[in-house]
């Protein structure tokens, strides 16, 4: 398994610990489950895995307890998984230092574009420049502008962000819930429209039909700037 992120799964409704572990499995990542808090402490200590997907409700110690036990001492990241879908719980989650809240029942596929973007932010070795250049496109961050065909073009500052954010992550897709932390922030509370809404004003900017990337839609999970040769 040398190579392989390690994903902990610690939920005590065994069918989902199958179902997640067969769509992560199948994506290469190396998948262990538990099936309540306890266990899953020792397994965590024992095995040191790269992220955690963590039940809130579950008997002896919950997933609170267990979030706030391994926040103490370790920065692994955590996706909380809940049927719990109240504002209230989601921050409490978020306080106690989860770094993404998921609400059953779930999307399997969407979870696990979620997993890859935490794990890509926590691992987020790579320097990414300030300024991006691509065939006809030019995004500075140091400055906020961007050029399409040498020609500057006005974004308001969430535009720019989620542009960047695309140019900056080439071929990676983003579900909404991703951008909406990402450039609204947690405390943001409005609804995945908002990013649509942005998104179809982005195009509306950028859509110049250059074959060398595009800004897509990837259907029922979100968006990805696909960068092509």
């Amino acid at each position: 398994m040398d190579g392989k992120e390690k994903v902990l799964i610690i939920d005590d409704d065994e069918n989902i610990c199958e179902l997640v572990s067969l769509y992560l499995l199948k994506e290469g990542y190396d998948v262990r489950t538990a099936f309540n808090g306890r266990s899953g402490l020792d397994m965590f200590a024992e095995w040191k895995p790269d992220l955690i997907i963590l039940d809130i409700m579950m008997p002896g110690i919950d997933g609170w307890e267990v979030c706030r036990t391994i926040k103490k001492k370790h920065s692994t990241p955590i996706m909380m998984l809940s049927a719990k879908g109240e504002t209230f719980d989601k921050v409490l989650g978020l306080e106690l230092g989860a770094d993404d809240y998921i609400v059953k029942p779930f999307d399997a596929k969407e979870l696990v574009a979620r997993v890859k973007a935490v794990l890509r932010r926590s691992t987020g070795v790579r320097e990414i420049p300030n300024e991006i250049v691509l065939p006809d496109l030019v995004v500075n961050k140091d400055n906020y502008t961007v050029r399409i065909k040498g020609e500057a073009v006005e974004m308001p500052p969430k535009e720019f962000l989620l542009l960047y954010q695309f140019v900056s992550n080439p071929n990676t897709v983003f579900t909404r819930e991703n951008l909406l932390h990402n450039i609204w922030g947690y405390d943001f509370y409005g609804d995945s429209r908002t990013v649509d809404v942005h998104i179809k004003r982005l195009r509306e900017k950028i859509d110049i039909g250059n074959p060398a990337w595009e800004l897509k839609t990837v259907w029922g999970i979100g968006y990805k700037f696909e960068v092509r040769g």
